[in-house]
């Protein structure tokens, strides 16, 4: 008999769900044991980046790791910021390379190697991203399209439901990239997003349905799934959900 039940997912816990789905596909596996992994500066890959240090020993300060960022001109916080650190997670046969960024290994990427760079939009019916580009020179995004096109690198964008838009990424990008146009750019790019929807799928067996989203007191980025299913696969989300729901927010 199919059940169901709905599960409310901070941002904060879809950054660690978004986390767990990645490392449990059978691609990013193959390719952290004998390949090249990138992982791009980010508040998402900062979980990503944790989650596969802490199998080794090695606990990742995610404080700082992001290049650009979205975020009030004052934060309100008790904890100072800290800058943007600006390098990336490169990962041969499993092993950091501490120091390397996207720019000193993008030349030597192939077809078997993966890359994980944030997105600021996502359109879910197009599964097309799209990142906010400050830079002129395009910023990381440049030498991951260039191998994701180029040497057929595997391109993936964990974002999260909140980031979702209501058009697909190209129109918005035509009317965003105007020369009348005041702000960042926006740039669709060629990778695959991958969402909390997308990670239940791959942990649990089901497909979830954004249902709604939005709440107060900490809960504005909120999104609500529904998730029906056997006895069985439910409780697989119930314990899923159980190991993300207390998640903190980002800290800068």
């Amino acid at each position: 008999m199919t059940q169901g039940i709905q599960l409310e997912l901070t941002p904060a816990a879809g950054k660690q769900l978004i986390a767990k789905g990645l490392l449990s596909r059978a691609d990013v596996q193959e390719a952290l044991k004998n390949h090249v992994v990138v992982i791009i500066s980010g508040t998402t890959n900062a979980e990503i980046a944790a989650e596969i240090l802490s199998k080794q020993g090695v606990l990742f300060q995610k404080r700082g790791f992001y290049r650009g960022i979205v975020r009030p001109a004052e934060v309100n916080s008790t904890v100072p910021p800290i800058p943007a650190r600006a390098e990336d997670i490169v990962l041969v046969r499993g092993q950091w390379q501490e120091g390397k960024t996207i720019y000193d290994i993008a030349s030597s990427l192939g077809s078997q190697d993966i890359i994980f760079k944030g997105a600021n939009a996502v359109h879910l019916e197009s599964r097309t991203a799209g990142i906010l580009i400050g830079n002129p020179q395009t910023g990381t995004i440049a030498p991951c399209q260039a191998a994701a096109v180029g040497r057929r690198t595997t391109l993936i964008h964990p974002v999260g439901l909140e980031k979702r838009v209501d058009r697909p990424i190209y129109e918005l990008a035509q009317l965003v990239n105007d020369p009348g146009v005041a702000g960042p750019h926006l740039y669709p790019t060629v990778g695959t997003p991958y969402t909390e929807l997308d990670a239940i799928e791959d942990l649990c067996g089901i497909r979830p349905v954004l249902i709604a989203s939005g709440g107060v007191a900490g809960y504005e980025g909120v999104v609500r799934l529904l998730c029906k299913g056997t006895a069985e696969e439910l409780e697989k989300v119930r314990q899923l959900y159980l190991s993300v729901k207390d998640a903190p927010n980002y800290i800068l």
